[in-house]
């Protein structure tokens, strides 16, 4: 069956994907035979990466076609899904099912596989960041053959978070747990300092925190709390949020923009998968005008860190639209930012004016670096490959799985050729 007309460029817009063949399999069999016969390949999944990270100097494999849910084991309580599978419409699977994933991103619009391989994360300081739930998964290798791997095999926390070049993923498993109801409330204008002196009760407001901010003024804009229905915090007592007054409608995280595209808030309780992320799924979250970067630094250092980037808000509040902290929990995959630490998220998204915005990265990153800052994998960023390579514990085993795994180079392009020093 033809493909229809592929996308050349990403959701936002800047960048253009330089394949010389385009594929969009229906069938895991199909799948495997194009991986065999093409010389070069990489997997696109929803185009929401804001780097070069799914981009190829050959062809692409779009997933789109591949977003089954093979199956659902309700006593081992896990489903199987194609890599192509959306979190909007597999988390209303599940719900409909009895059960939930722990933990979303701010979009439901990605893709499961392209969110695990990036290490994207939603935030709550017990929750983990998506690829976590992974318990399997089957990789077609560079000769078509499938490649399974499960949680205990030795070399499965380094595949998981496979920046695309341990394989392209078919399918994966995710544990689950029981559905469960959140409440979402917003809250308004926090002084900064006093958000930074009680960091950690602020982010244990609730089972999903989020602080924004546009970093024009010493003040946190909002405060996004989504408590689990049922839990003594659902309040959010004001001994955790300080000055911080109650939003009295919904909110767009810009408060200038319209909330008609944002999930429900102001304490209206309904499922985890239409309160956990920022934006409803049956809507775009926005234009796509805009670029995005992320941070990530170790948990025992917030307050040096957010003191840092305020030093710098007179560079950034021109270029930024929004600004969101969150708080990630830590993890034992290899490529995971949060690798046995837990940490913030200082999200940063730009006006889209690279020019200008890539040439304060670099300062950016420069203020962050004595906290041993992590960038986010599918974002914005300046920091040297050499040293991202130094900033992960396992770099050097997950370079060895990843030429084990794809001896020829088949899965490589410009992103991870610089990343693994070919």
């Amino acid at each position: 069956m033809a493909a229809p007309v592929p996308q050349r460029r990403n959701w936002a817009g800047n960048v253009s994907y330089g394949w010389t063949s385009w594929h969009e399999p229906e069938t895991l069999n199909e799948a495997r035979r194009i991986v065999a016969r093409e010389s070069r390949i990489r997997a696109l999944g929803a185009r929401h990466s804001f780097g070069d990270i799914a981009n190829t100097d050959g062809a692409l494999l779009s997933t789109a076609r591949l977003d089954r849910v093979v199956n659902l084991d309700r006593g081992a309580k896990t489903v199987t899904v194609e890599g192509g599978a959306r979190y909007g419409e597999l988390a209303a699977f599940l719900h409909g099912e009895g059960f939930a994933l722990p933990n979303l991103a701010s979009l439901p619009h990605i893709s499961v596989a392209g969110a695990i391989a990036t290490a994207t994360h939603g935030s709550g300081d017990q929750n983990r960041c998506l690829a976590a739930a992974v318990s399997a998964l089957d990789l077609i290798g560079p000769d078509g053959d499938i490649i399974s791997l499960e949680r205990g095999d030795a070399d499965f926390s380094g595949a998981v978070i496979g920046l695309g070049c341990t394989g392209i993923v078919a399918r994966l498993q995710l544990d689950l747990v029981p559905t469960f109801e959140i409440a979402q409330n917003v809250y308004e204008d926090a002084p900064l300092e006093y958000v930074i002196e009680n960091f950690d009760s602020m982010m244990s407001a609730g089972y999903s925190v989020s602080l924004f901010t546009d970093w024009t003024s010493e003040r946190v804009n909002q405060i996004w709390v989504k408590a689990l229905v049922g839990d003594a915090r659902r309040g959010a007592p004001g001994d955790m949020l300080g000055e911080a007054k109650p939003a009295t409608r919904d909110l767009h995280p810009i408060s200038s923009i319209s909330a008609a595209h944002c999930t429900p808030q102001c304490g209206v309780a309904g499922p985890w998968h239409e309160r956990l992320p920022h934006f409803r799924f049956g809507f775009a979250p926005s234009s796509g005008d805009e670029l995005q970067s992320e941070y990530l630094v170790p948990r025992i250092h917030a307050a040096e860190a957010l003191r840092a980037v305020n030093a710098m808000r007179g560079d950034i509040a021109p270029l930024l639209q929004i600004s969101e902290i969150r708080s990630v929990a830590a993890d034992d995959l290899w490529m995971s930012p949060f690798y046995k630490q837990p940490c913030i998220g200082l999200h940063f998204t730009w006006k889209p004016d690279w020019s200008r915005v890539s040439s304060l990265l670099p300062d950016i990153e420069a203020q962050l670096a004595p906290f041993g800052v992590r960038p986010h994998w599918g974002k914005l960023a300046s920091i040297d490959p050499s040293d991202v390579r130094a900033l992960f514990p396992r770099f050097d085993d997950f370079a060895r799985l990843a030429g084990a795994l794809d001896p020829g180079g088949k899965f490589r392009n410009d992103f991870t050729r610089r990343l693994l020093a070919d």
